[in-house]
């Protein structure tokens, strides 16, 4: 039963299986047909087709949205980017705001402009009616007539510019045409405004090639002008472009990349000859560089103003004007600007006020070269002069030759002037300019002897005749001037003959002013309508051109050598150094001389670390050395010599002498003696400083000594002192068996030190002993001799006073006569004095080696026992320097060292700013050496700089 059950669904299930692919199909095709497989009739596809339709529409109208979104997106991003460009590119356009103030607004132009228009119409009208104008302004009858009759010659000329115009343009252009040009050619175009047109003249052929040539000149020029304002004009748009980048990158809060300066071939040349300055480098020092020489008063300085196209130096009237050589570096620049080389500020050579100002800085630093009772110095001002058309040179203007010295010059000028010019001259590669006045007599020359003998072939000197205005009226005979210009009337040979006009003797004339002078000059000179001389040979422009090309001519044909000279000396220099100095650093004086300043303000920082008690023992001790003398000459020795044994007259005596002394000169003693303290313990620090280099101490010894001099005490600490040491006095009561072992001990050693000053004294006198005459066979003079007797017989008589008795005189001197040994009696008081004094320290000597152990007995007494008086006056000398010594201590610690630091520092700045100073400290052959390599590395590298440059250059 379940078997058949089970056939049955399967069956069921298959049929049903079937039926459902059939009506899928079916469905299929009736969808596509429209009639229906099963029914075989149509069937309702209506709600099928809407769908189909629906969906297709749907399909439509997204594709068309996305492209829309597309579109949309596209255009919103394109226009956000546009707008982006936009406003960078508007960024970067340079601020225009100043032609709103130039410019008139939109209502006044269109005014303007419409009163225009109406002007024109109605002058139109008027003109073509024949109608005289009458504008809103009457017009006089003459004035119109007239007014009308230059209209017609206004528009007549018009007419005629116009043909002159198509008929120079016409002989530019066509150069064949030349030979068939009218005959009507104008031969030059007048103002007929003022006169009647003038008759056209008849030219020649040849009148015809000369203007074509002369044409085809002036456009050579405009075309070199225009190309070369062209890469002015690209050079500033490429400097426009960087300087909106850097402010693009400073908006955005961006550092610009810093970049090194380029710098022309000129300055860098420059560079290399002002390391060179000062510098006696022998054979090295033969870099090419013009040199300006000549007689005083004869135009050099005008002449290398003419070339710098500026009045650049101080003009004086018949005296001395140039004390000292002037380097000028000449370069090509958008702006005519001059620069000291040791100065930041440039000065405007268009402004007047720049220019006073240059001449005045000018005179300043040759007057200051010239101290000491100079009249010329050696010494060099280096000048840096920029301007648009100047050439590219180094010239050197030097002092005038002279010939007889005035009362008011040092006696060595005329001698100091030759040979500091026969010292530029003598550099082979040197360019000599030599400048002769051609107002005087050529036979006064003093320059040009002296040119001819350093340059007798004449392969590096140009010379230049000046004042040939002046000439050529003097001169009856202008045939002279053509002989100096060919060479044939001095003996002295050149490359080049100039002949030049610097001026009218006016100090105001412009450079501008005197080069049309000198070109007027020439145009009408019998010189050029004779023929004397060629046109190259004159102004100097020409001058400038033939100076400049000769000076790059020596420069690229010497430049290479001297840097291979440098090269060679560089590497000697450094074989000398490592052999040498093995193993140490290549140090020059500048450097040396920081580091000695570093370790020197290294140490005086140390003193305010430097203990307590080290500076008060250090301070008693110099109070101690200071005081001494003061103690036992004005105050112990006459107190006891006053006394005679007498204590209480002792302690009154000593009382007055100790306050006298501390009220006057103990306050003083005392400030003298802690700035020795500071001196000893400086001293001691930089003695201790391990690693310190011998070559620093004359640097450190000279730094110190000088602050120490300056650095003076504080006024007030006087009157401190004054207050302490005088309550430490009134104390007369010893409190401490340390106290009272220190007072004994420093008065066994005075007393001690004193008694071996005596006897040596005593010594010298009375010659030597008895063991140096056995031991060491030595004699003693008839003086010393006497002396000794003298000596004796005091000795024998047993006194015990500081000044002898009349008869005790007498009774010595008798006993001496009896001897055979005659002596005066102030010659017995003389020697009297320091055997007493001997007798008198011996005596102290025992009475404080006593009073060690007497401390209780003077405790017991509560200090009014009268034994041992002298202890307590050493101890209340002791207690008073002791006192000062703690005060003393505490204002080094508080205010002094502070004080001296800064002194330090300021000494050492100046001695930074004294090359002389630091020349005559820092000496010696490993000094020399590093100075020398370092200047020969720099001057090294700076050829080689420029060398570089010239080849990319060329």
């Amino acid at each position: 039963m379940s078997r058949i059950l089970h056939n049955r669904m399967r069956a069921s299930l298959k049929k049903s299986t079937q039926w459902t692919v059939v009506d899928k199909r079916a469905v299929a095709f009736s969808v596509w047909t429209g009639r229906s497989v099963l029914l075989h009739k149509p069937i309702d596809t209506s709600h099928v087709q809407r769908r189909r339709y629906g969906m297709l529409v749907a399909r439509a109208v997204r594709g068309v949205l996305k492209i829309r979104y597309l579109l949309l997106g596209g255009a919103v991003g394109g226009g956000m980017t546009l707008n982006k460009k936009y406003s960078e590119w508007k960024d970067g356009l340079p601020d225009m705001g100043w032609l709103n103030e130039l410019l008139p607004d939109n209502d006044k132009w269109d005014q303007f402009t419409t009163t225009l228009i109406e002007a024109k119409e109605k002058i139109s009208d008027q003109l073509q009616i024949g109608v005289p104008l009458t504008l809103s302004v009457q017009i006089d009858p003459r004035l119109r007539d007239m007014g009308i009759a230059r209209a017609s010659e206004l528009r007549e000329w018009l007419s005629q510019r116009y043909e002159d115009a198509v008929a120079a343009a016409a002989v530019t252009n066509s150069s064949s045409l030349v030979h068939h040009i009218s005959a009507e050619q104008p031969a030059k175009i007048v103002n007929n405004l003022q006169s009647k047109p003038q008759p056209v003249a008849q030219r020649s052929i040849d009148d015809n090639s000369s203007y074509e040539k002369r044409v085809h000149v002036l456009q050579e020029e405009v075309l070199a002008l225009q190309a070369r304002y062209q890469r002015e004009l690209q050079r500033l748009e490429q400097e426009n472009r960087e300087l909106r980048q850097q402010n693009m990158l400073l908006r955005q809060g961006r550092q610009p990349s810093t970049r090194k300066m380029k710098r022309s071939l000129i300055d860098m040349y420059s560079a290399v000859l002002d390391e060179l300055s000062g510098w006696d480098a022998g054979e090295t020092d033969r870099l090419p560089r013009v040199v300006v020489v000549g007689d005083q008063s004869a135009g050099k300085t005008s002449v290398l103003e003419m070339i710098a196209q500026a009045r650049i130096f101080p003009r004086g009237a018949g005296e001395m004007c140039t004390r000292a050589p002037v380097k000028v570096t000449l370069s090509e620049g958008p702006y005519h600007v001059a620069q000291f080389r040791d100065s930041a500020r440039e000065f405007d050579l268009n402004k007047e006020s720049d220019l006073a100002d240059l001449r005045k800085e000018v005179e300043l630093r040759m007057r200051n070269s010239v101290r000491g009772g100079r009249t010329v110095s050696s010494e060099v001002i280096s000048m840096a002069v920029k301007g648009p058309g100047l050439h590219r040179m180094v010239l050197v203007d030097l002092p005038g030759v002279i010939s007889t010295q005035t009362v008011d010059m040092a006696s060595d000028t005329r001698d100091a002037i030759k040979q500091m010019t026969m010292k530029y001259m003598d550099n082979p590669n040197a360019i000599i300019l030599c400048i002769q006045d051609g107002s005087v007599d050529a036979e006064r020359s003093n320059v040009t002897d002296l040119v001819s003998s350093c340059d007798p072939s004449g392969k590096r000197t140009i010379f230049v005749l000046t004042k040939v205005d002046l000439a050529e009226e003097n001169l009856a005979n202008p045939n002279r001037i053509r002989r100096i210009l060919e060479g044939k009337l001095f003996p002295m040979k050149a490359l080049g003959y100039y002949a030049v006009v610097t001026g009218r003797s006016r100090k105001d004339d412009s450079i501008q002013n005197i080069r049309e002078y000198e070109e007027r000059f020439f145009r009408s000179s019998k010189l050029f309508k004779d023929g004397l001389v060629t046109p190259s040979q004159v102004t100097t422009r020409n001058l400038s051109l033939a100076v400049a090309d000769c000076f790059w001519r020596m420069v690229r044909a010497s430049v290479e050598q001297q840097a291979d000279a440098f090269k060679a000396m560089r590497f000697n220099l450094e074989t000398e150094w490592k052999n040498t100095f093995p193993r140490q650093r290549e140090l020059d004086r500048d450097e040396l001389f920081e580091r000695a300043r570093a370790e020197l303000l290294d140490q005086s920082a140390e003193l305010s670390a430097v203990a307590a008690n080290v500076w008060e023992l250090r301070l008693q001790h110099a109070l101690w050395q200071a005081a001494a003398e003061r103690v036992f000459g004005n105050i112990y020795l006459p107190a006891a010599a006053t006394a005679h044994a007498d204590v209480d007259k002792f302690n009154t005596a000593v009382d007055i002498k100790l306050r006298e002394w501390a009220e006057a000169e103990l306050p003083t003693t005392s400030i003298r003696a802690g700035r020795e303290a500071l001196r000893e313990e400086f001293t001691d620090l930089m003695s201790r400083a391990q690693d310190s280099d011998p070559v620093y101490e004359p640097v450190k010894k000279e730094a110190v000594e000088e602050a120490l001099r300056r650095h003076q005490w504080e006024d007030r600490a006087q009157d401190v002192l004054r207050v302490l040491q005088l309550n430490a006095l009134q104390d007369r009561c010893v409190s401490s068996r340390q106290d009272w072992d220190a007072a004994v001990t420093l008065m066994d050693s005075a007393v001690k030190e004193r008694l071996d000053l005596v006897n040596k004294e005593l010594k010298d006198l009375t010659g030597p002993g008895l063991k140096e005459r056995w031991l060491y066979w030595q004699a003693s003079s008839d003086e010393q001799a006497r002396r000794g007797e003298v000596r004796g017989e005091l000795e024998r008589l047993g006194v015990a006073r500081p000044a002898l008795a009349y008869d005790e005189v007498v009774a010595v001197r008798d006993n001496l006569r009896r001897r055979g040994i005659d002596v005066d009696n102030d010659y017995i008081r003389e020697t009297w004095k320091p055997v007493y004094l001997r007798n008198f320290l011996l005596r102290a000597q025992t009475r404080a080696r006593d009073c060690r152990k007497s401390f209780y007995l003077y405790s017991q007494q509560n200090g009014n026992g009268k034994e041992c008086c002298e202890v307590v006056m050493f101890w209340r000398v002791q207690q008073t320097l002791r006192t000062t010594a703690n005060a003393l201590r505490q204002q080094i610690g508080n205010r002094e060292a502070n004080r001296l630091d800064r002194e330090l520092r300021e000494v050492l700045d100046e001695m930074a700013a004294d090359p002389e100073l630091k020349k005559k400290l820092l000496s010696g052959r490993r000094v020399e050496l590093a100075e020398e390599l370092k200047r020969v590395r720099q001057v090294q590298e700076k050829l080689e700089e420029f060398i570089e440059a010239l080849n990319k250059e060329k």
